[in-house]
């Protein structure tokens, strides 16, 4: 693993896993996934990463609101956009695949193997529902997996690849790792890579501290200083996981989609506030916060100006 010098903090915006009806601060609309990109830019995130929602929280594909999010994002900051090609495992392919296309952003999510992702269980914590799709959305996920067999991996790394576009491989098991390795081998996959662990969702590894060094130890076995690490988990594991990995020399990411708590019994109210807290942390530890253009030589990325 290339050891960070400085801390590349990436936010998650809002995501299409949490629902309006968990939290009243969960971004939403166009102006609210906006402005909160913003604020955690301006909190000290080098990294937004954006999915799009109608105004009633249903998972969007539609590349025009993905473009009205980036052009307010980027007219008022410097950051790096990285655009979702997973949407919600209710979307076909193309659906997944339309904002990153429309954008063409420096960097792209990609989930690095189908899977079942499963959150069906926000059914038994939420009492009252603010919208009719909201609990046949979430159980649906106990019974559909999220699909992303290889050559929907090939078809994301070739097509946004030929826009400059580079990837931020989500892996959420030690098997991710190794078909990571495939498409490295196959020249599609091109270093420094940007290796993505996700713990904690039902289907995918837990949240087991022994479980994000064993990633490390295998992501070194097969990929040597050719990576930068990230880690987070998700709900109640967001900061002890992102700490963990900043403490081995990785990065961060935290944000809404990820986690709607600041601390226990305690929700954020912006995804702000979790920059924060994990910014504190991580100077804590002495190490410094990656500006945008920090992140963009890290990981070799193509500035927007040329995309």
């Amino acid at each position: 693993m290339r050891r960070a010098e400085k801390v590349i903090i990436t936010t998650a915006v809002t995501g299409s896993v949490n629902v309006p009806s968990q939290s009243p601060y969960l971004p939403l609309t166009v102006d609210e996934v906006a402005a909160a990109a913003i604020e955690a830019v301006e909190a000290g995130s080098a990294v937004v990463h954006l999915h799009a929602r109608h105004p009633d929280g249903r998972p969007a594909f539609e590349p025009e609101l993905f473009s009205e999010i980036v052009g307010r994002v980027t007219a008022a900051t410097d950051a790096v956009i990285n655009i979702t090609t997973g949407g919600s495992s209710a979307m076909t392919m193309e659906e997944r695949l339309a904002g990153a296309l429309r954008v063409r952003p420096e960097l792209a999510s990609l989930n690095m193997g189908s899977m079942n992702f499963v959150y069906s269980g926000i059914a038994d914590r939420v009492t009252e529902w603010r919208h009719d799709w909201e609990k046949p959305y979430v159980l649906n996920t106990y019974a559909h997996p999220f699909l992303n067999s290889f050559d929907k991996i090939e078809h994301t790394l070739r097509t946004l690849g030929e826009f400059g576009t580079r990837f931020e491989y989500e892996c959420y098991d030690i098997g991710h790792l190794y078909s990571l390795a495939y498409f490295v081998n196959k020249g599609l996959a091109k270093p420094p890579l940007l290796i993505q662990g996700v713990f904690g969702i039902l289907g995918g590894i837990g949240a087991d501290h022994e479980n994000l060094e064993h990633m490390v130890r295998i992501a070194d076995k097969l990929f040597g200083d050719d990576y930068a690490f990230s880690a987070f988990a998700a709900g109640r594991d967001q900061m002890q996981f992102a700490t963990h990995s900043a403490w081995l020399g990785g990065h961060v990411r935290v944000g809404l989609e990820d986690s709607l708590w600041l601390a226990k019994g305690r929700l954020a109210k912006s995804n702000a506030e979790q920059v924060g807290k994990i910014r504190d942390v991580v100077e804590d530890l002495g190490k410094e916060i990656a500006t945008p253009a920090d992140a963009r030589a890290m990981l070799a990325l193509t500035p927007r100006s040329r995309a």
